[in-house]
């Protein structure tokens, strides 16, 4: 019997228990592989490393293009006018304050404003929205005659800019009647707004339609057949089973139409002289903050002064359409993603 100690056998992957580190299982089998395939693997470990440190830098970047304004408008929005001729103040400002704030709010006479731009576009909206819906239902489900011509026409309504039609618009509703027999003049009234919404003719109506055409062909058909069977009609079916299933669509519309009616300027100051919106105060609000700060409206101030005001009332401006797409974000991308607007 001999002496010598006998070395021990080299493992193969075959012969590794389940007691065996995943290091020494990777060098085992690195061993086998040829050179190619461990030029493969050194190759594919330095793009598993690179790949996402590259992704996080183009997301942050994005992200930094996309937030910039709202993050200078915060910037900007509390802290004293002296600031803005301080080259040393950048992001973060040297006084903070409210005041800016507070007379941002006087000269918008905000709370007033708010109401006033709340009443006509919640109403025009909510308006709008029943009106498109069933628009775009009866373009989805039903079959009659000029269907192609009508589809056609909501087509151009999404191509064709407001600027076009607002003369006739403006015409028609100042002599609105019939020539001869009575006209009625509708200017300065909320008319020219909830006329156009009722009859799914208003701000971007015609995309509205599209997402609601879009949204009532993606679903099945046998729901509307088991309505039919138990008695309902068209108009029933519709209320009762088709508007129930599409609540994300209604959302997603509504927040849009929210959106566009609070943004309007054009159409507000095609048909009204002496209403107070939102978007029609924050386009004054040069003159209002002289009148109400200064009590002069021929006062000269530094436009580069001016910031931190006109910031402030964009800040004011969008608070509130933000607050309402923060609580219903999930709502709204769920019904963009059915409404088969996306890929």
């Amino acid at each position: 019997m001999s002496d010598e100690i006998t070395a021990p056998k080299k493992k193969t992957a075959e012969e590794i228990g389940s007691g065996m580190s995943r290091r020494e299982a990777r060098r085992i089998r690195m061993e086998s592989m040829s050179a190619e395939e461990k030029g493969y693997l050194r190759r594919k470990a330095v793009a598993d490393k690179a790949v996402p440190f590259f992704r996080f830098v183009i997301l942050f970047g994005l992200g930094f293009v996309i937030m910039y304004p709202l993050i200078y408008m915060i910037s900007c929005s509390f802290r004293e006018r002296g600031d803005m001729s301080d080259p040393t103040v950048m992001w973060i400002p040297r006084h903070y304050t409210l005041k800016v704030i507070a007379d941002t709010l006087d000269a918008m006479d905000y709370w007033k404003t708010l109401g006033n731009t709340l009443l006509l576009n919640i109403g025009c909206s909510l308006v709008q929205v029943a009106s498109c819906a069933v628009t775009g239902y009866g373009f989805a489900r039903f079959k009659f005659k000029g269907k192609k011509l009508f589809f056609a026409i909501v087509v151009m309504m999404i191509l064709v800019p407001t600027q076009v039609i607002s003369l006739p618009l403006y015409t028609q509703f100042r002599y609105f009647g019939i020539r001869g027999l009575f006209t009625v003049n509708l200017i300065d009234s909320r008319l020219t707004m909830y006329l156009p919404a009722m009859t799914a003719n208003g701000i971007r109506a015609g995309l509205m339609i599209l997402i609601f055409r879009q949204f009532f062909k993606g679903l099945p058909r046998e729901l509307e057949d088991a309505a039919y069977i138990d008695g309902c009609g068209p108009f029933m079916t519709f209320v009762r089973v088709m508007a129930p299933n599409a609540a994300s669509a209604f959302l997603t519309v509504f927040l849009f139409s929210v959106v566009w009616y609070w943004n309007d300027y054009y159409v507000s100051t095609t048909f009204f002289t002496n209403n107070k919106t939102i978007a029609l105060m924050l386009t004054n609000l040069d003159s209002q903050l002289k009148i109400k700060l200064f009590d002069d409206p021929t006062l000269q101030i530094s436009l580069r002064e001016q910031i931190v005001w006109k910031e402030a009332g964009c800040l004011l401006s969008i608070a509130p359409v933000l607050l309402l797409y923060v609580c219903l974000q999930k709502h709204f991308t769920e019904g963009i993603e059915r409404s088969g607007l996306v890929g």
